[in-house]
């Protein structure tokens, strides 16, 4: 299973919705990248994410996109073919 990263804050329901739903695909790490308390994290993840919101997710190398973003993904059927690479 590739790895999966996940930009959050402290207090994020669409960060607890996403790793939620990660968990209940088999998922058992996370890495967690607080914006909230590192600046730098934060505009890192703006310069390569695009965007300003949490959570912005990654498995592996893919950039996944933000909870609204997970939910489409698993609902096309490409949630578990991509944790399976």
């Amino acid at each position: 299973m590739p790895a999966v990263k996940m930009y959050t804050t402290a207090v994020c329901p669409f960060c607890n919705r996403a790793k939620s739903i990660l968990k209940s695909k088999g998922v058992s790490t996370i890495e967690e990248i607080r914006i909230d308390t590192d600046p730098a994290a934060r505009a890192h993840m703006m310069q390569t994410t695009g965007r300003r919101t949490v959570p912005q997710i990654y498995i592996g190398n893919t950039h996944v996109g933000g909870c609204d973003d997970l939910i489409a993904l698993d609902q096309a059927g490409q949630l578990l073919p991509l944790l399976a690479s």
